[in-house]
This record gives C-alpha cells, sequence and structure tokens, in this order.
C-alpha cells in the first residue's frame, strides 16, 4: 500500500522509526477523544500500525456521538441520520508513545477523525481546539499553557454504607482518613505507584512534575510541564490520566476523576494555565512594570469573565460537577479575577513577570481538556477584540465577591446557556457545539428518569 496524504500529517516514516525502536511492542492502542474526552478506539496488533500510517482507519462516525455510557445520542445528528457511516481517523503526528508497564508491551497513539474527502469532521474535539489555535495564528498570536490533574486514589470496595474508601499506602497498606495538605510524608506510602506513573510519563514524552497531598484523603494533585503548544498541553493532560488509571490499577487501586466524589471534602479541579506569545516568542501578557498590568491581560480576562456564565457546561460537563462548587471549598462560584488569590475564578499567579499568565480554575478534571481549552482561547480573543475592561480585581475573600454577570446556578440552567449560546457556538464549531450539548442533554435526561438511593433515603418511609 502506497502511503495516502495524511490530513493530519502523520507519515509512514514516523511508525517505521518507531517499530525499529521498540521491537518488543506487540499492540497499540488507537484513540480517539469524545465530546466526554473518553477514549474510544481499538487494539491493534504490531502489524497493522503501518497501514494506519499509510492509509488511516475507517471507523463509525456514530463514535463521537456517544454519551457517557457509550449510548447513542440520536440528537447528535451523527448516528441514523448519517447512516451511522464510517470516516477516517489518522493518527496525530508525535502521538505514538510506549506504554511502560504494561504486559505483554503495548504502545498508543491518538487519532483525529476526518471526512473521507479528507476535510475536518468538526465533532472532533481536537478540531474545535485548533481552530482557536489557528484564529490566534492568524492574529498573531499564540497561546501557551499547562493543565494541573487533581485525583483521587481509592479502593476497589466501598464501604457498607456505599462512601468511597481512600486508597491503603501501596507500600505497606496503611490506612489515612486524615486531610494532611501538603503532607510529604503522606506520599511516601504512594511512591511505588507515583515512581511507576512517573516512569511511564517518560517513557511517553510527559514532563510530569511536582506530587502534592491535596486536601481531602485520597486525594492528590500532579503539574505538567508548561507547553509552548496548547494542543500538546492538552495531549499530555489526557494520557497523564490514562497512565494514572492505568497504574493505579496495576497496584490494585482505583484512579477517581469525578468532580467531588466525596460530600464533606474538597473536589478535583483541573486548572488550566494559559498565556500568548507573539511571533517572536515574547510573553504578551507580561507587564512592563510588575504589577501594572498590561491591556492585554486585563482584556484577555473580561472576556473571559464575560463569557463564563455561558461556557460552564463545557467547564462543568456532568452532574456531579456541580457538587464541586461550593463556598470555601477552593472551587470558584462566580467570576471573579485577582492577583495571588486561590478563592477567584481567574487568578494572576505570583512570580517572575516572564511567566506571566492566567490560572482558569472553573473547570472540573471530569471535563474535556480540548473543549476546555478552546473556549478559554476563545473567551481570551473575544475580550481581545473588544477590549473588554474586567472591573476590579478582587482582593481578600472571593467568595463574598458580588458580581454582575448572570451564572447558572445547576446542570440544567448550565445546559440551557450553552445551547443557546452564539459565543459556545463559534467557539467550539457549529457541529461540535451540537454534538456536546446533545449530549449533555440526553445525559440530564438520563439522571432525571434514574431513581436513586438518595429518592428511597428521603421518601421511602416519610411520605
Amino acid at each position: 500500500m502506497t502511503q495516502a496524504n495524511s490530513p493530519s500529517g502523520s507519515t509512514v516514516a514516523e511508525a517505521e522509526a518507531f517499530l525499529a525502536a521498540h521491537p518488543e511492542i506487540e499492540a497499540f492502542d488507537i484513540i480517539l477523544h469524545d465530546s466526554n474526552g473518553i477514549g474510544r478506539g481499538k487494539i491493534i496488533r504490531r502489524h497493522e500500525l503501518l497501514s494506519i500510517y499509510k492509509g488511516g482507519r475507517h471507523m463509525p462516525i456514530s463514535i463521537l456521538g456517544l454519551d457517557i455510557c457509550g449510548e447513542d445520542v440520536h440528537e447528535t445528528g451523527l448516528i441514523w441520520d448519517e447512516g451511522d457511516g464510517d470516516r477516517r481517523a489518522w493518527p496525530i503526528p508525535g502521538t505514538l508513545v510506549p506504554l511502560a508497564g504494561t504486559t505483554p508491551p503495548r504502545g498508543e497513539v491518538f487519532m483525529s477523525l476526518y471526512n473521507l474527502d479528507g476535510s475536518q469532521m468538526t465533532s472532533d474535539p481536537r478540531h474545535a481546539l485548533q481552530r482557536q489555535v489557528d484564529a490566534l495564528a492568524s492574529e498573531g498570536l499564540f497561546p501557551a499553557g499547562a493543565f494541573e490533574l487533581e485525583f483521587f486514589l481509592l479502593e476497589n470496595e466501598r464501604d457498607a454504607n456505599g462512601k468511597m474508601i481512600p486508597a491503603r499506602d501501596v507500600l505497606d497498606g496503611r490506612r489515612n482518613s486524615k486531610t494532611d495538605v501538603y503532607s510529604v510524608d503522606q506520599l511516601h506510602g504512594m511512591l511505588p505507584l507515583f515512581n511507576d506513573i512517573y516512569e511511564g510519563a517518560k517513557a511517553a514524552g510527559i514532563k510530569a512534575e511536582t506530587l502534592i497531598s491535596e486536601f481531602a484523603p485520597g486525594q492528590y494533585e500532579l503539574t505538567l510541564h508548561y507547553r509552548e503548544n496548547v494542543m500538546q498541553a492538552a495531549d499530555d493532560l489526557m494520557r497523564l490520566k490514562r497512565l494514572v488509571r492505568m497504574h493505579a490499577r496495576l497496584h490494585g487501586r482505583t484512579a477517581c476523576f469525578m468532580a467531588k466524589p466525596n460530600e464533606d471534602y474538597a473536589g478535583s479541579g483541573m486548572h488550566f494555565h494559559v498565556s500568548l506569545q507573539d511571533a517572536k516568542g515574547t510573553n504578551v501578557f507580561m507587564e512592563a512594570v510588575e504589577g501594572q498590568w498590561s491591556d492585554t491581560i486585563r482584556h484577555a480576562i473580561g472576556g473571559l469573565r464575560q463569557t463564563m456564565g455561558e461556557s460552564m457546561l463545557v467547564f462543568a460537563p456532568h452532574a456531579n460537577s456541580w457538587r464541586r462548587f461550593a463556598s470555601q471549598s477552593y472551587a470558584p462560584v462566580s467570576p471573579t479575577w485577582g492577583v495571588n488569590n486561590r478563592s477567584v475564578a481567574l487568578r494572576i499567579p505570583a512570580g517572575d513577570i516572564r511567566a506571566r499568565r492566567v490560572e482558569h480554575r472553573p473547570a472540573g478534571v471530569d471535563a474535556n481538556p480540548y473543549l476546555v481549552a478552546a473556549t478559554v482561547l476563545a473567551g481570551i480573543r473575544h475580550g481581545l477584540k473588544h477590549r473588554i475592561d474586567p472591573g476590579p480585581e478582587v482582593t481578600g475573600n472571593g467568595y463574598d465577591a458580588v458580581t454582575d454577570i448572570v451564572m447558572p446556578d445547576d446542570w440544567r440552567s448550565a445546559i440551557k446557556a450553552a445551547t443557546g449560546s452564539t459565543f459556545l457556538k463559534e467557539a467550539l464549531g457549529e457541529e461540535m457545539h451540537r454534538t456536546f450539548t446533545a449530549v449533555k442533554a440526553a445525559e440530564y435526561a438520563r439522571v432525571m428518569r434514574t431513581v436513586s438511593e438518595v429518592d428511597f433515603d428521603l421518601y421511602l418511609h416519610t411520605v
């Protein structure tokens, strides 16, 4: 088979070099990410890899029209409206990596979906992010960034009341039910697991950095190296989640990426640090005099504030996401901004002015980083274009701040706001917007018709 022109830019040479360097690898996970950020695809054998780089791999269009349970959502228009026809998935250059710790050895490669004529299948979240990156490039700006990954490590079984149990240390089985935020000793019992995660990240070309014991029993945070390519930052986050989940499972534990698995403790965020560079590589968020904020960073924050309400479904996409937002919980509850202040939604961190950036804090760890980044970049572009004033900086307790921007207060309101949002339709692209909001509406209907344990607990013997 001769190589077809790959619309993703992938080359057979990359695959040939990888196979030559890794004769031990027997199989590969080929992964597309849907609107929920769930990896969907296939496991192929070693001898199949070159054919995928030469001609792509057909996959049904419905793979991007699934809900959180993997069920078809007909309202996306991607199922029978299209006859569930095939499109073609192509490898993403630079994403072919070994999966360290697998037996027998495997690798993985990220894929993106294209129409059969080579045009983008725009219900693919990667294409939504690339549109915003390209739009900024046409304006002479280039986004850089990194995500933070917060998560819980849990026992595989729940307690007698159905509650999650923080994972015992893998080193010696010790149990810890204390918060112990920032405790270094608390990390030691999990080092065998985290050492494997770091090795897996290194093998995959990810610079996983600081490890923190977070603000709940069994909660941790891993930070990622700042990337000059925002798409690569999103890829890093997706791959690190997969590595954490895989190695936790190999150690007999469960990695939990729910936004709020325990009502008594803080939830898990996915803070997005973002800055803009010009064509010379200069950070345009940097101020001339420290503390005298540039118009560029002020207008960027203004755009993010103004568009946050209609974008919240991207940042909090699930029913459980909305349990994370509570006062004094380190999760923002209003579109506030401030400096060196973790009670606001948009934070300018302290530090060297050359590294000036905005920390976007609303997103939960259950959100799709491609869509989060696309929406944040679109909000920044909106602010720069319209020179939006962000209003006064919040100092002190941001939970006490009052703003004039209307925010949805629950999942249903967020779905309604997102569905009717002209801004979000432009930010994600029309097809991605339709797919995402249709999937969320279907999931909301599923949750609302489900009779839960809460119903029985509240009403069985009382009404």
